[in-house]
């Protein structure tokens, strides 16, 4: 038996549209362990959001995962029946997404969504079933839980109706917690709330989540582990500590960069140049090439591997690779 609730091998997602097959994910690898706490994290277009719905299972009718494995306990999930994957998806591993108003059934009472989540993974009578929304609601800081399982998601502030959705994810206790952009639609204050309420939960629970986000700042206390993620590619992994006091990757460092200084130190934010890639037209080589000061010839034609630097800690880079960064002549923003 592994070690790893979660294994991810060379996975690869594409969608195949009018323009052409757009390699959304290409080749990314992570494992988790139960009870530890990964985040994935880029901006719009990376992949971590297909990843994560790849994992469950639930793109849409033009996506396609095309290559690699995803072991749950050591079984294939691209190999699931039907009936396994129906078995797999809440009860096993379940997923917040990014708006709950769209993610609810506005038609339905909150009692009535979460009594058939818990209806449909386990033998509990209806009445049990309401029961433990109640329970579940209350778990996760949802006041007088008796009178909101009465109430429909419109009648709910944004903060609440995510609070809702993480009820109803937790309903079965699944082994896995994937939580895509969970505080997206929130403002900060709610944000941080949010985010304490699932690690709070995560520690009570012992459960392994997925943290999906485009925000480098909000899980630096968060995560085990960090993976950042560009053209559908992992460019770094590490803890936060390596990602944030030692980062490798020149799409890292611009991150980084780019979060604002509350101490006044910086007068003015230093976005990433340039756009980002375009899906259909892959470059040769690194996919941040275009948009790098220090992009060097092997950058444009071919893709670095990953070279571990410490312990945990693994960049894919040619900065990284001496022989690489001596023979090769850097073209500073040559390709914006």
């Amino acid at each position: 038996m592994s070690d790893y609730i979660l294994e991810v091998n060379n996975l690869k997602t594409s969608f195949y549209t009018q323009s052409g097959e757009v390699k959304a994910v290409n080749g990314v690898s992570f494992r988790l362990q139960p009870g530890k706490i990964l985040g994935i994290v880029g901006e719009s277009g990376s992949g971590k959001s297909v990843t994560a719905y790849s994992i469950m299972h639930i793109l849409t009718d033009n996506g396609f995962i095309t290559g690699g494995e995803i072991l749950y306990k050591g079984k294939d999930i691209n190999r699931f029946t039907k009936k396994q994957l129906h078995g797999f998806r809440g009860k096993c591993c379940s997923i917040i997404f990014q708006d709950p108003m769209t993610s609810l059934n506005p038609v339905y009472t909150i009692g009535n969504q979460l009594a058939e989540a818990i209806l449909l993974h386990t033998d509990k009578s209806k009445k049990q079933a309401k029961a433990h929304a109640m329970e579940m609601l209350e778990l996760v800081g949802v006041n007088e839980p008796a009178k909101r399982i009465k109430q429909y998601p419109f009648e709910l502030s944004g903060g609440m109706r995510q609070r809702v959705m993480i009820a109803m994810a937790l309903a079965c206790q699944p082994d896995i917690l994937i939580a895509d952009e969970p505080t997206t639609a929130l403002d900060v204050t709610i944000q941080a709330q949010i985010l304490e309420l699932i690690q709070s939960l995560q520690k009570k629970l012992g459960m392994a989540v997925i943290l999906v986000t485009h925000d480098l700042g909000i899980i630096a206390d968060l995560c085990d582990e960090i993976l950042i993620m560009y053209g559908g590619r992992v460019c770094e992994r590490g803890n936060a500590d390596q990602i944030f006091y030692a980062p490798a990757h020149e799409y890292t460092k611009g991150l980084i960069r780019s979060i604002p200084d509350i101490t006044g130190n910086k007068s003015r934010l230093e976005p990433i140049a340039g756009t980002p890639i375009n899906l259909l037209n892959m470059p040769d080589g690194c996919a941040f090439c275009a948009r790098c000061d220090n992009a060097m010839r092997i950058c444009l034609e071919q893709i670095p591997e990953e070279l571990e630097l410490s312990p945990g800690h693994k960049a894919a880079c040619w900065m990284n690779v001496k022989k690489a960064a001596d023979e090769n002549t850097v073209f500073p923003g040559a390709n914006r």
